[in-house]
């Protein structure tokens, strides 16, 4: 089908006003993405909102955490969200309102992580904040007040690359990851394989370009070899058996939807449980657009199904 029409001006006023990333840069990047986040609404109240950081691999991890209205009678069960971004940009302002939405519709806690960007933090950085932030949620339940047996991790595009990376990581540690959400994820780093085919067929004029992506892997993988490393490319990990259920959402129009879906299968291949929802006419970074177009109201609520049955 066409382009969702919901979602069409928005797309015609990005095309008209886009700049090549690399003249921008990556402070000029992260303004723009800063004001179009701000574009989508604020998102639901939530019962409360705190701001504190933990201690990283390389000093203090900033970390917020969001309660929901829903009150239970036992502690919850808790959401370790990363955001998107292509590891350049995003941060806990630009995914707020995901993260208020998915505390509310879940009846759970969200704890979002504001890991280390490139360029300035290139590979690994970005995974190691975020398994400091898994232990951390594991090992402080009690202080959180969730339960510490139910834990969900979940992102969008590289956020959903670094929760499936963290659900490897909590198989090996045996931390008790119950799901994982996987939202348009970035599976493959290597900007040179051909075996996605979505990455030519949408390269140009969907919000998210070929361009970009190239840019974003040159920010963030600064030695080749690392595409290799499953901390970057969770596709290219051995045995995926084991690995908690996950639902993964891909959009027809974008760049990444053929290795979202792979790696749905590659999960599902392996034993695991796994729901994959390809929302037709549908652009990169559409889960966050329910202001917009309601495709991404119905891609939010199977999400928030999904963590509720999982984490309830």
């Amino acid at each position: 089908m066409p382009v969702d029409p919901e979602l069409q001006p928005f797309l015609e006023l990005v095309n008209a006003v886009q700049v090549p990333v690399r003249d921008l840069g990556a402070e000029g990047l992260r303004e723009n993405f800063s004001g179009m986040a701000s574009m989508f609404g604020q998102g639901p109240e939530v019962r409360e909102i705190t701001d504190r950081t933990i201690s990283g691999p390389a000093g203090e991890i900033p970390i917020r955490i969001y309660r929901p209205l829903e009150r239970s009678a036992n502690p919850p069960g808790v959401v370790l969200f990363f955001h998107g971004g292509g590891f350049v940009i995003g941060d806990l302002e630009s995914h707020d309102s995901t993260c208020r939405l998915l505390a509310n519709g879940a009846g759970a806690v969200v704890v979002a992580v504001d890991y280390r960007l490139a360029p300035e933090h290139p590979f690994p950085a970005a995974p190691e904040d975020c398994l400091a932030a898994l232990r951390w949620v594991h090992d402080s339940a009690d202080d959180l007040e969730v339960d510490a047996s139910r834990i969900a991790v979940a992102g969008d595009s590289a956020g959903g690359n670094l929760a499936a990376v963290m659900a490897q990581h909590a198989k090996a540690e045996g931390i008790p990851v119950v799901f994982q959400l996987l939202i348009y994820p970035v599976v493959d780093v290597d900007e040179a394989v051909g075996r996605y085919g979505s990455r030519s067929a949408n390269a140009e004029g969907y919000f998210l370009t070929q361009e970009t992506m190239e840019w974003f892997g040159e920010c963030y993988m600064t030695d080749p070899s690392f595409v290799d490393d499953v901390r970057a490319s969770p596709i290219r990990c051995a045995d995926l058996s084991g690995l908690p259920p996950a639902l993964v959402i891909t959009a027809e129009y974008d760049p990444l939807c053929d290795e979202g879906e792979a790696y749905a299968k590659a999960l599902a291949d392996a034993g695991v449980d796994v729901t994959l929802t390809r929302y037709a006419g549908a652009i990169h970074g559409f889960f966050q657009m329910s202001s917009l177009t309601s495709v991404a109201l119905k891609a939010n609520d199977e999400a928030i199904a999904a963590l509720r049955a999982h984490l309830t």
